[in-house]
């Protein structure tokens, strides 16, 4: 069992977790994942790690509740509460070098994984230009983290309710045209967002990382659920990744594979919904 250390919102259906996994927190690095259990029926949610602190034995995790257990997360466990399995370190850790000025761009819950990464970029010496994007300022979260770890932070809003309205993309194209040395530019969000900064990068021919983290299911490689093409050949995110060379990711394939399982998610999250109003009916 692991324990709850803390929780608290970051956003509409957004927690951050510390949870007591001290095994993870000696060994866990940027860009690693957790695969998390609540209970014995429990389904494996994989969940980038954000920060651990040895001392402690902490890993931080930020959950998004879409699905049906990460919503159970979100209601049932509250701090001081435990979940029942966090396994890991998964996943290859960034290849974090001393490269020269690098862009980070972190869009919506890619901020958290963005985070770690930027924070061990800068440790190594690196100019850290941090880009962030959200639909709206309520979405937006860690900009005192990034700020704190970026030479230089761009906030993007798609309404324009804080920060320049416009798209992560925007702000990448305008670094790039300014004719800025970029050596390797880091990508994490929606795939689509992950696509388009791609996109941008290609042609100005900056290398550029993508993290496929939100594609994996059991984070083991076994299921076959998160495999993807890259430069044409197969690979699974979860044990080849998740960071892969965006310019040889098929992004279109990805966004479909995304949406395979999307009616069994949402019978899963009307079955577990209409249970909670039975029960708050009984009670």
């Amino acid at each position: 069992m692991h324990r709850i250390l803390s929780k608290r919102t970051l956003g509409p259906k957004i927690r951050e977790y510390v949870i007591e996994a001290p095994d993870v927190a000696k060994v866990g690095k940027a860009g690693q994942f957790v695969v998390l259990r609540l209970h014995e029926r429990g389904e494996r949610i994989p969940l980038t790690i954000v920060e651990c602190d040895p001392q402690t034995g902490g890993v931080t995790l930020v959950v998004q509740e879409v699905g049906k257990s990460t919503q159970e997360m979100g209601d049932r466990f509250q701090e001081g509460d435990s979940v029942l399995d966090v396994a890991g370190p998964l996943g290859l850790p960034s290849e974090i070098e001393r490269y020269g000025t690098v862009i980070g761009i972190g869009g919506g819950l890619g901020i958290a994984p963005l985070y770690p990464i930027a924070r061990a970029l800068k440790a190594a010496g690196n100019e850290v230009i941090g880009i962030l994007g959200a639909r709206s300022r309520d979405l937006l979260f860690y900009e005192d983290r990034l700020a704190a770890v970026c030479d230089e932070l761009h906030v993007m809003t798609d309404d324009g309710t804080y920060g320049r309205k416009g798209f992560v993309s925007d702000a990448l194209r305008e670094i790039l045209v300014s004719g800025r040395a970029i050596a390797r530019v880091w990508a994490i969000g929606p795939a689509i967002m992950m696509k388009v900064c791609s996109g941008v990068t290609r042609e100005f021919g900056v290398p550029t990382v993508v993290s496929l983290n939100s594609v994996m299911i059991d984070g083991t490689g076994m299921c076959g659920g998160c495999r993807v093409q890259v430069a044409g050949e197969a690979k699974f995110a979860c044990v080849d990744g998740p960071e892969f060379d965006a310019h040889k990711v098929d992004f279109d394939l990805l966004m479909s594979r995304q949406r395979f399982y999307a009616e069994e998610e949402a019978c899963a999250v009307e079955a577990y919904l209409a249970a909670q109003r039975r029960e708050g009916e009984t009670k």
